[in-house]
């Protein structure tokens, strides 16, 4: 017998469901859903830990006042058991994190390393090669600051900020300028060279080498994280009935 929904008016027969996630660009965020929910299926947590995320998803959503939480309940059609399992969620999906990701932080760090340091540089662009050998002979010479001609020739966003752009991750800028930001000491003023229709003219401010914090460990098992969630919805893609209808014997 198949199951039915109702929704106002509309009744909704649970084979419909599928497509409706669909139409309404929910079933990505759904499977994501399940597939959570089974990775933390066997992960636990103290009754302290569960009384501290009640807690905190009551002040973020200011529900201190018995009141209020019951209007929030209703509002979201939950019950307080509910709201309490949708708090400690957050609790045990971190634990799963940490036990599946935490000893791997290190080697993926030193993999990827090279595209979290930061740099902090300043750029001036021109499509004038006459006019970009003349900004860098003025800034090599001392004649005039790079924020100064920056602000006066360079055609680009930068020139709001007198060239000067970040701190960004080495990754962010044109590979062509990461190259050289990469083998460049801080103060070191590059000579105008091609780019794509532009002539640059680059000099490194400061450069951050990323290090294993407690924020980046976050960040790194979070990227770990999400990477395999992504292969995990690849595989599963969207929801299959395991149910047809059969006609009865006679």
């Amino acid at each position: 017998m198949t199951e039915l929904f109702q929704v106002g008016n509309r009744v909704i027969q649970g084979h419909e469901i599928p497509a409706l996630l669909s139409r309404y660009q929910l079933m990505p965020q759904f499977l994501r859903g399940i597939i959570i929910d089974g990775a933390i299926a066997d992960i636990s947590c103290t009754d302290e830990e569960r009384q501290a995320a009640v807690e905190r998803i009551c002040q973020q959503l200011q529900l201190t006042a018995p009141q209020a939480r019951e209007a929030w309940l209703k509002s979201q059609g939950m019950t307080l058991e509910q709201m309490e399992e949708l708090a400690v969620r957050p609790v045990l999906l971190e634990k799963f994190k940490a036990a599946t990701w935490g000893a791997k932080v290190e080697s993926y760090f030193m993999t990827r390393k090279g595209s979290l340091d930061q740099v902090v540089y300043s750029l001036i662009r021109t499509q004038d090669l006459g006019l970009a050998n003349e900004i860098y002979f003025r800034i090599q010479e001392g004649e005039q600051s790079f924020a100064e001609l920056a602000k006066e020739y360079s055609k680009g966003p930068e020139a709001r900020t007198g060239g000067l752009l970040g701190p960004v991750p080495l990754s962010q800028p044109h590979p062509a300028i990461a190259k050289l930001l990469s083998v460049s000491q801080p103060g070191q003023l590059w000579p105008p060279r091609a780019l794509a229709e532009w002539m640059v003219i680059i000099r490194l401010e400061k450069y951050m080498p990323a290090r294993l914090d407690e924020a980046m460990r976050r960040q790194l098992i979070d990227e770990m994280f999400e990477e395999w969630i992504k292969t995990e919805i690849q595989k599963v893609k969207t929801l299959q009935s395991l149910w047809s209808a059969s006609s009865p014997s006679a």
